[in-house]
């Protein structure tokens, strides 16, 4: 076993040569995989910025294309400094998400021309719940407009009547509502989850933590497929609190509170785009169509390719194409250089290769954790199996030796008896 669990790490790219510091902590196989992923990461990093040039030369046009979420996943990967992190301790949980850009309404499929990016789960929550309150905001005040127009219209004068247009289609009852939800959710004992993207400290205004601190952020659930919050013991929302519940820590002027995941849950739609990387335009004021602006790519779609680490050409991503015929004359050569490293690394997060925790999870069930393992019920059974075989056979063999013994005793007793 010890055997095989060495030559997948080999095989994998997680086996590291040891440190020649003496005094350093001995390498696990865990803290070798992590420093393997603090190295892809920062190549990741690296291939990302190159803001200059894009700027100068009007950047990648992703306006054909879309966001899809595709997985949430916690790393622990090593500290790369002598004797640890901050905190002291050699692993530390990174908490990424990888999403791809699909051909406009193709995020059913997207199985070719697409990009896959990974990005830390911060920056991507950041970036969609914001494009999702302002699309909200915008729906509110059309439907409060439209509300007006439809309910509070007196027959005095409507000096608005293009806004006719803009209530056709809109199911005033319905959004109107789902607008004064939103507006008076605190009213309502609901906090909205998106403040708790960043790890911060519970204020358990109940008093019941017995003096123990606990921090609330965002973490993966469902396997990876979905996004909530959680409860953590450490400021950097790491160490889960197992078994406790947010929502049991919430109170508020009024008493306890729930959370509200009107924003979180749009960022991680199953099979639906998040959104297009097409900038809306803007509306004609003076409704002279003359208002005609080429198209740009949305400040979501931007903000997130900009930050993130890029599997592109494996894909057949034809904008990456476009732009390097055109403009890169080099300027992705850090991306084509390192893309290799950073795609596989997302292939092994998307295979399943950790754990939700963030630890290395090999097939069968055993994880490799801090340097230590765990083993499957299966491996304990016929490791179990082979020690009472092996107690039997020991007994047997004493049992054939003891007879044996015996057996020669005896003929030697005859043949001396014989002799005489």
């Amino acid at each position: 076993m010890k055997l095989s669990l060495i030559s997948f790490l080999a095989a994998t790219g997680y086996a590291t040569a040891a440190s020649s510091n003496p005094f350093a902590p001995k390498v696990s196989a865990n803290t070798a995989a992590s420093a393997y992923t603090a190295k892809l990461v920062r190549g990741a990093k690296v291939m990302r910025s190159l803001e200059g040039q894009q700027q100068e030369d009007g950047g990648i046009d992703l306006t054909n294309y879309s966001i899809k979420f595709e997985k949430c996943q916690f790393v622990k990967e090593f500290a790369g400094e002598e004797g640890g992190g901050e905190d002291g301790q050699f692993l530390q949980t990174k908490r990424f998400i990888i999403f791809r850009l699909c051909p406009n309404n193709s995020c059913g499929s997207c199985n070719y021309d697409f990009g896959e990016y990974l990005v830390d789960l911060e920056t991507y929550l950041q970036a969609t719940t914001e494009f999702v309150e302002e699309k909200q905001q915008a729906m509110c005040e059309t439907c409060n407009g439209c509300y007006d127009q439809a309910y509070n219209n007196d027959g005095g004068d409507d000096n608005n009547g293009d806004n006719q247009n803009d209530c056709s289609g809109i199911d005033v009852s319905t959004c109107y509502e789902e607008c004064q939800n939103i507006e008076n959710m605190e009213d309502n004992g609901y906090l909205d989850a998106s403040e708790f993207i960043e790890c911060q400290a519970l204020e358990n205004n109940n008093n019941n933590n017995n003096g123990v601190a606990y921090y609330a952020g965002a973490m993966c659930a469902s396997s990876g497929s979905r996004i909530k919050i959680g409860v953590f013991t450490d400021e950097d929302c790491s160490i889960l609190a197992e078994n406790m519940d947010v929502e049991s820590m919430l109170y508020g002027d009024n008493g306890a509170m729930k959370l509200s995941y009107h924003k979180i849950k749009s960022v991680f739609p199953e099979s639906d785009c998040v959104a297009s990387c097409l900038q809306e335009e803007e509306q004609d004021e003076n409704n002279d169509g003359n208002n005609y602006q080429a198209a740009e790519t949305a400040e979501i779609c931007q903000t997130l390719y900009e930050a993130a680490g890029k599997c592109e050409s494996i894909h057949g991503f034809s904008a990456m194409k476009y732009y390097n015929n055109n403009n890169g004359q080099g300027n992705y050569y850090n991306q084509v250089r390192n893309e290799e490293a950073v795609c596989n690394y997302m292939s092994n997060v998307m295979s399943g290769i950790y754990d939700p925790s963030g630890e290395i999870s090999i097939s069968g069930g055993r994880s490799i954790t801090g340097g230590g393992a765990a083993t499957t019920g299966g491996q304990k059974f016929a490791l179990t199996f082979f020690i009472l075989g092996s107690v039997g056979l020991a007994g047997y063999a004493a049992m054939l030796h003891q007879q044996l013994t015996k057996g020669a005793k005896s003929t030697l007793a005859q043949q001396g008896g014989a002799m005489a």
